[in-house]
């Protein structure tokens, strides 16, 4: 049946898409026409609810998801408005398995179309109902069948064309919905306007309307039989259907509109009322079965006067204010305040019913993507979100050492808000890094450190982590004497220096014979020779060598572990300079995700970039989209995300993993032993 008033209960929807698609203007317009909000805002004067933060506004774009609660016809919808850039997806991953639907915000620009495979992919294969939305229709240059025939190259469900154009000369001057059969006429900023189907509109609207219908059909059976026996389906039957095909996934519905000039809006929303299914449904589609209350942490916020926030969709009972909650792993606290969010306002609310979307104040142990009960009973979560992983990274640190603390305790709680954010710390380069998904992404972490902690980290591009070997062996004495009043020091060895096989590693032998250094010292000469080979002579950690003790000397009063320890480090000191070192850099395996059309110009970046490619293939369950295969040295992938980006409309991305070590010779190799021996930046 035709899902109706009060049977479905609160709602909640994501506005996904592409950057500038007018994600963050069409959700102020839905607040406007729901009466939610007094008066529109808009970028230019930065008074929308969403992008409400100091970060968004400064840079006129959606930098992390904002929430908003309206009302229509009755019932209650919580919209999330998710960042476009792909270096923000988390923000969308993070919010998905606890969405009823999701509205895709697309530019009405045909060649924008391919920027939406990322998201439609990820609605796809979670199964998450959506419908797409072709903002900015009065700006249309082609038509709306070619827009919807490139779409659907990049849709895996087939798309249901339900409202077509009313043209006016070459302008887009309103709709025909093809569901009601009734034409509208767009008004500025005032709700659309019915007009008569004159005979020339009712020819199309019939053409277009049954091609809709063919689309259906091929999901249900009576429709199918009612279009060949040539019977027209009643409304109703249409709408139960574009309903329960939408609900199981099985098409997706095109609307059209201007979220500027608040057209198209209202039937948006009533196609939201109709169409969009409830909690029953999502809790079916993510096979989450609760057995008492339970929430799905969707977001979490740090903010500088309330504490941490954790947005939660109420996915099962009701939830109040003080109820302690828990995860599956134990963790637990207990709800200090309970708000409805209007971006970045908030209004108290004593509780929150089932399909409700609040924020619990103060749960700190609780974790964006944990689901939370507050029973005792063992419970299975729901799956947690994945995690992008990081294709862009910088070197941190701060300008005095008293704040590390501070700085250490801030990104924790930055990467509460967005777990794409990884600090790491490197063994080899002795960095703390921060990587994410691009400049951009790591930029805006960065303002936010300093807005909202007081913290203006230095920050330069990681170092690579070089190595060196040697190429050929020698035999080298290293002997420690000193004599200064009452015992002395001595140690003395004689080692055999060799090459190994890249990868080898490092090993050390001894073949003393005649007792010449006691057995008790060598370990003191390993951690000696170890001691210099993490700074070998051309400043980088020496790999692949193998060391063999044959000879030396001791003294029964002066010798020491110390004096072993400093005589093994000399030998090796003395002794590397002789064996012909190399630098070694290292090289990564790349796969790299890319459009087809954008295969060639990627080839070209790679072998740009000193890399090797292996080989390229169609990318498992994209259709038009490639796989790259690649070896590229390290060195020359700080940067490649952008470059990347800006060759595929802001779509490819990929993931590195170390592969090798290779010698660095010439030129480029003088230019790294010349950095490196210049002072530290920082």
């Amino acid at each position: 049946m035709t899902q109706t008033k009060g049977k479905v209960g609160p709602r909640l929807v994501a506005l996904v898409g592409a950057y500038l698609s007018g994600k963050t203007t069409l959700l102020e317009s839905i607040l406007a026409a729901t009466h939610s909000i007094e008066r529109k805002g808009d970028a230019k004067h930065g008074n929308m609810v969403g992008d409400g933060s100091p970060e968004a506004r400064a840079h006129t774009m959606s930098v992390e998801a904002n929430v908003a609660h309206a009302r229509f016809m009755d019932e209650d919808y919580t919209f999330i408005d998710c960042p476009g850039s792909i270096e923000f997806l988390q923000e969308t991953l993070n919010a998905l398995p606890a969405i009823d639907a999701a509205i895709v915000v697309c530019d009405s620009d045909l060649d924008k179309a391919g920027t939406l495979k990322p998201i439609l992919k990820q609605l796809d294969d979670t199964g998450v109902p959506h419908l797409i939305f072709v903002n900015k229709i009065d700006k249309a240059s082609g038509s709306i069948q070619d827009l919807i025939a490139a779409l659907q190259n990049e849709s895996e469900k087939p798309l249901v064309l339900r409202q077509i154009p009313l043209m006016k000369g070459d302008a887009v001057s309103g709709f025909v919905d093809l569901a009601l059969e009734r034409a509208f006429n767009y008004r500025l900023h005032q709700p659309s306007e019915q007009v008569k189907l004159t005979d020339d509109l009712a020819a199309l609207e019939k053409d277009a309307r049954f091609q809709m219908l063919e689309r259906l059909a091929d999901h249900d059976d009576h429709l199918m039989e009612e279009l060949l026996e040539d019977q027209t389906p009643s409304r109703e039957e249409v709408v139960e259907g574009l309903a329960r095909e939408l609900g199981q996934g099985l098409i997706v519905p095109v609307l059209i509109g201007s979220a500027e000039n608040d057209n198209g809006i209202t039937r948006l929303l009533k196609a939201l009322r109709h169409e969009v299914p409830g909690i029953a449904e999502t809790r079916k589609r993510i096979k989450y079965a609760p057995t008492g209350p339970s929430a799905y942490i969707v977001k979490t916020y740090h903010t500088q006067h309330g504490g941490k926030l954790s947005v939660a969709r109420i996915m099962s009972g009701t939830i109040k204010d003080g109820d302690t909650l828990r995860t599956s792993e134990g963790r637990e606290a207990r709800i200090a305040g309970m708000q409805r969010l209007m971006g970045t306002h908030v209004s108290k609310v004593a509780e929150a019913r089932e399909g409700d979307t609040v924020a619990f104040g103060r749960l700190d142990p609780i974790m964006t993507g944990d689901t939370v009960v507050s029973d005792r009973a063992p419970f299975k979560p729901i799956a947690r979100p994945q995690i992008v992983s990081p294709v862009y990274r910088f070197a941190i640190g701060v300008k005095d050492k008293k704040d590390e603390v501070k700085m250490s305790a801030a990104l924790t709680k930055m990467i509460e808000e967005d777990p794409s954010l990884v600090l790491t710390h490197d063994q080899d380069t002795h960095e703390t890094r921060l990587s994410g998904q691009g400049e951009m992404h790591l930029r805006i972490a960065l303002e936010k450190m300093k807005s909202k902690y007081g913290l203006a980290l230095e920050v330069r591009p990681p170092k690579v982590p070089y190595k060196e070997a040697i190429r050929k062996p020698t035999t080298q004495r290293g002997r420690h004497k000193k004599q200064s009043g009452g015992h002395g020091q001595f140690g003395d060895v004689v080692v055999d220096i060799s090459p190994l096989p890249r990868g080898a590693g490092f090993v050390f032998s001894e073949s003393i014979t005649g007792g010449a250094v006691p057995k008790n010292y060598f370990g003191a000469i390993e951690a000696g020779i170890r001691d210099y080979l993490e700074k070998g002579p051309l400043g980088f950690p020496v790999v692949d060598v193998a060391v063999n003790l044959k000879d030396g000397s001791y003294h029964d009063v002066d010798s020491s572990d110390m004096a072993f320890r400093l005589a093994g480090r000399l030998a090796m000191q003395e002794g590397l300079p002789n064996c012909a070192p190399v630098l070694l850099e290292p090289v990564m395996h790349v796969e790299i995700y890319v459009p087809n059309s954008a295969t060639s110009k990627v080839n070209q970046m790679v072998t740009g970039r000193r890399g090797q490619l292996l080989g390229f293939d169609a990318r498992p369950g994209w259709p038009g989209w490639d796989v790259v295969e690649a070896q590229i040295p390290q060195s020359e992938l700080q940067n490649f995300i952008i470059e990347l980006r800006s060759a595929t409309q802001g779509s490819g991305t990929f993931t590195a993993s170390f592969d090798h070590l290779q010698e660095l010779t010439g030129r480029l190799a003088d230019e790294v032993l010349s950095a490196s021996q210049q002072p530290s930046a920082a």
